[in-house]
């Protein structure tokens, strides 16, 4: 086996471009994409479709032009802010559109942005007030043909002419080169030679709408009304389409369609959403509101540049990605999570967790949903053909159906799966919840037997060979060996590696008959005679450029299915070769059923792949020419002051200069890839400010500020969700210097440079001679400036010497002061004894003394009287306690301006550590007086009980 490498894409798929054999397949549906009007910012209704050659959609919506390129939406409005009902888009990039009263074309300007000019100018307004609505636009033989009820307006090299109708014109189809009108009293009629040309026998239709015009063969045409049905206009005569798609057109009414690659045909119904038929007129697809759309009404439809087909909607926008080989079936097929599928006896069996399902095989999947096998209703693990029989591994047991419902239950334990044990023709081993069970195989069909004993372990991955059962459980490997009567396990080993380099085991599968053990993408097989593993270099080989997978299973055409980070991929066998394929199934990413790799293979056409929410069915004959190189534009570059628009369809935009003063710059991105929008991812670099290209990101914005002036060139890929990457898109553009580092201020920079150092020069020079004259009249300054500071430190000194002299005196003063004062609280302790002495001797009885003592008592009472009233000493005493404590008291009546003449004296005698004894002595009072006026101090002061008075008054 040879391994043609390849991760993301085989690379034979990006060299061509897509050629599509027009296939519509008949399984399932495609995968459809809805837009609403708050994502395109538009009206509700679109009428008609368009496509650039850069791959950009437009759309006729009642709000104006609509424009998608994959990444965003733009709308285009016409003067008249009428809807717009028609566009066509010809070979020089001009988007013609018609309206009401209004037609003309947009075409890009120098700049890129799409400019309107309108063609209803030309009109005489004389002659024609009312243009009416512009429904359908031609370009035929170098003519632009815009058609009304009323008229056509055909645009030749510059000039308007006027095609009057016979009556009144309904619709115009452009077939085959041809140009048909109806006309409601001539029938079709064909535009040729400027003249209208009735076709024979068609004014049957006068009494209907034509919606559609399409060739089926040389001369067989196929005409769509609006509510008559289909008819087929072949030699000079009309006959109705008996076929299923007429069917479908009288009950649903039709507004057209459009072929896709003349194999199909796409009808738009009005009431049902769309089918596609063939030109048998065989219903292929039918896709409704119950289907995917979000509306049933379908105004036109459109197959782009990858055959995907797009439709206007009444109320909308849908995708359908009919070029894809996937198809689903999904909630309109009352299916969800699928964990098996299988074909027997002509019905599809899927085993789900609502149940187990079927739909018949051979029958149109396009109306039928699938229904439930009655008794499955419980959590179905799979369904299985086992010899001729069909078993569901079901919550509530192992469960026979036949004919859609079940008939029996053969065992009513939880099921995973069966297998058949080798050597033992007609038994089979089923994993159930509570380990493994044996069945055998009757003519009643198959029946349990036995639970095997000895095990107890449960799990989906389990395979047999000749001599083991092999079971694995989280990430190691059971070996077990059944005895001969099949009712127990004689040997039970467990396995936890396989090599002493790789830990865990990641999948048991068994491939050609063989069992294999993976870890790593590492290929082990088991040897009984030397019990060990031992690695398959040729099957590791096919697995060393792929991611580490976790699963692998192979089907019945032995391609080698396997997942890896919640992706899908497959080895396809093709002539004993393997062709590695992931792109496709990148859209499956993260729908797989976890722990559950699920592929039935019918042939190569059917393949199908269980998912979380339903089944997708594959077809690998339309795989090579599904995935292509997607393009990578550059749409806007924006700077401060104007914004150039790209990939409109205009001349190739050279180098752009921008100022300086604009270097913060902004570029989007897109690519004309539709399908799987979400998985679109971009990467940029700007050359030279980035070193490498950026990560991959589904931005489509990346702004740069501040750029350097320089030459810039800025490069864009993108990568579509199939993994394969454009081509780089580039843009040059150049940021200006700044004026001050522009080449002209360069050289005034070096001119004044010359002139500086001239002048500086000669400025030197002279400031050399100036210095040597100011040197000489600095050096008298310095002179006498030090002359002058001697003076003023002698000066100074003096000052200093005679401050020192003062407080010395100062000193000496307070000194004095407060010797004074202890002399004057002596003289007062002195006068209050005299005065307790005066008091005593006028206790005494004078008049019982004789004269000359009463005599001496009284000459001294009187010496002590005239002592103490002639004492100027608690003046005195007053007067140097103010002296001593002056600044002391000037700031304490500063802080409390309230307090009185009394308590700054209390304050003093407490300052001086006075007891309150010797306090109330001086100030005369009672003891009871002092505590008293201390009291009082205090709360002026503002202190409570805790704080220290005389500490208080030390600090001021």
């Amino acid at each position: 086996m040879k391994l043609i490498k390849s991760y993301f894409i085989i690379t034979f798929f990006t060299l061509f471009t897509i050629t599509f054999f027009g296939q519509v397949k008949n399984i399932g549906l495609p995968d459809v994409r809805n837009y609403k009007r708050n994502e395109y910012k538009g009206g509700t209704q679109n009428w008609n479709i368009g496509q650039d050659k850069n791959g950009n959609l437009y759309f006729a919506n009642n709000n104006g032009l609509l424009q998608f390129d994959g990444s965003s939406w733009r709308k285009y409005p016409l003067p008249n802010l009428t809807s717009v009902r028609c566009l066509k888009i010809d070979d020089s990039g001009k988007i013609f559109v018609g309206g009401y009263n209004e037609f003309g074309y947009f075409k890009p300007n120098n700049k890129g942005r799409l400019e309107y000019t309108s063609l209803a100018k030309k009109v005489d307004k004389n002659k024609i007030k009312i243009i009416d609505f512009i429904w359908k636009i031609h370009s035929l033989n170098n003519q632009t043909i815009f058609q009304s009820f009323a008229r056509a307006y055909i645009l030749k090299n510059g000039k308007l002419s006027i095609l009057k109708a016979p009556k009144r014109f309904q619709f115009s189809f452009q077939v085959n080169n041809k140009l048909y009108f109806q006309d409601i009293e001539k029938g079709i009629l064909e535009y040729r030679d400027e003249k209208l040309i009735p076709l024979a026998n068609t004014t049957t239709l006068n009494n209907t709408e034509i919606w559609g015009m399409y060739t089926l063969s040389k001369d067989k045409m196929l005409i769509i009304t609006l509510e008559k049905g289909l008819f087929i206009y072949e030699n000079n005569s009309i006959t109705p389409w008996k076929s299923e798609a007429n069917d479908f057109v009288k009950k649903n009414n039709s507004l057209g369609g459009v072929t896709i690659n003349k194999n199909f045909i796409v009808l738009n119904s009005v009431l049902d959403g769309i089918i596609i038929c063939d030109f048998n007129g065989k219903i292929i697809q039918h896709v409704n509101r119950k289907k995917g759309l979000q509306n049933n009404t379908v105004l036109t439809s459109f197959i782009d540049n990858k055959n995907n087909l797009w439709l206007g909607l009444d109320n909308g926008i849908a995708f359908l990605n009919e070029s894809s080989p996937f198809t689903y079936f999904g909630f309109s097929y009352d299916i969800s999570t699928v964990y098996a599928s299988v074909i027997h006896q002509g019905n599809l069996y899927v085993a789900t967790n609502q149940g187990v399902f079927y739909h018949a095989w051979n029958n149109s999947f396009k109306e039928d949903v699938f229904k439930l096998v009655e008794g499955t209703t419980a959590q179905s693990w799979n369904v299985q053909v086992i010899d001729n029989q069909l078993i569901c591994s079901n919550n509530r047991g192992a469960l026979a159906i036949q004919g859609g419902r079940v008939t029996h239950t053969i065992d009513s334990k939880g099921y995973f799966g069966f297998k058949n044990i080798p050597n033992h023709p007609g038994f089979f081993i089923g994993s159930n919840y509570d380990g493994f069970a044996v069945f055998q195989k009757t003519a009643n069909g198959l029946i349990f037997k036995n639970q095997i004993s000895g095990f107890d372990k449960s799990s989906n991955s389990f395979e047999l060979d000749e001599s083991y059962l092999w079971l694995k459980k989280d990430e190691s490997i059971y070996r077990m060996q059944l005895s001969t009567d099949l009712t127990r396990f004689s040997i039970i080993k467990k396995i936890d590696q396989l090599s002493p380099f790789y830990k865990n085991i990641g999948s048991l599968q068994k491939i050609g008959g063989k069992i294999y053990f993976q870890t790593n993408n590492h290929f082990y097989k088991f040897s009984k005679e030397q019990d060990l593993f031992y690695e398959d270099k040729n099957l590791s080989a096919l697995f060393k450029n792929i991611p580490v997978i976790n699963a692998l299973s192979e089907d019945s055409q032995s391609n080698l299915w396997y997942t890896f980070d919640e992706s899908l991929g497959v080895l396809m066998k093709q002539n004993n070769q393997y062709k590695n394929i992931v792109a496709p199934f990148s859209n499956l990413t993260g729908n797989l059923v976890s722990n559950y790799l699920s592929v039935n293979t019918i042939d190569s056409k059917n393949i199908f792949i269980g998912l979380t929410d339903g089944l997708a069915h594959y077809d690998s004959k339309l795989l090579n020419n599904f995935v292509t190189k997607p393009k990578a534009f550059i749409r806007s570059f924006s700077f401060p002051g104007d914004t150039i628009v790209l990939g409109n369809n205009q001349n190739k935009i050279e180098n752009v200069r921008i100022p300086y003063s604009s270097n913060h710059v902004r570029f989007t991105f897109s690519s004309p890839t539709y399908e799987n929008l979400e998985n679109v991812q971009f990467s940029y670099q700007l050359e030279p400010f980035d070193e490498k290209w950026s990560n991959w990101s589904t931005i489509s914005i990346k702004e740069y500020t501040n750029l350097r002036e320089g030459e810039y060139k800025m490069n864009v890929k993108v990568r579509n969700s199939y993994g394969i990457q454009s081509e780089p898109s580039t843009l040059s553009f150049t940021v200006s210097p700044p004026w001050y580092r522009h080449f002209l201020a360069y050289m005034l920079y070096f001119t004044l440079i010359i002139i500086g150092v001239f002048l500086i020069s000669s400025r030197i020079k002279m400031k050399i001679r100036k210095n040597k004259y100011y040197e000489t009249i600095e050096q008298r300054r310095l002179y006498l400036e030090k002359e002058s500071k001697i003076r003023q430190e002698q000066f100074d000194l003096e000052k200093e010497i005679e401050k020192l002299k003062n407080d010395k005196l100062q000193i000496k003063i307070l000194a004095k002061d407060k010797e004074l004062v202890n002399n004057s609280l002596q003289v007062v302790k002195k006068n209050k004894i005299l005065n307790g002495i005066i008091h005593k001797l006028k206790e005494i009885d004078v008049e019982a003394l004789d004269d000359s003592t009463k005599f001496q008592v009284n000459k001294l009472n009187k010496s002590i009287v005239k002592e103490v009233n002639t004492d100027k000493s608690w003046k005195d005493l007053e007067k140097h306690i103010k002296n001593v404590h002056f600044e002391f008291l000037k700031r304490l009546k500063e802080k409390y301006p309230t307090i009185s003449s009394r308590e700054l004296d209390l304050s003093t005698y407490l300052l001086m550590n006075m007891s309150t004894k010797e306090i109330a002595e001086i100030m005369n009072i009672s003891t009871g007086g002092v505590e008293l006026a201390r009291y009082r101090l205090r709360k002026k002061l503002g202190l409570n009980k805790k704080e220290n008075l005389i500490g208080f008054l030390m600090s001021i």
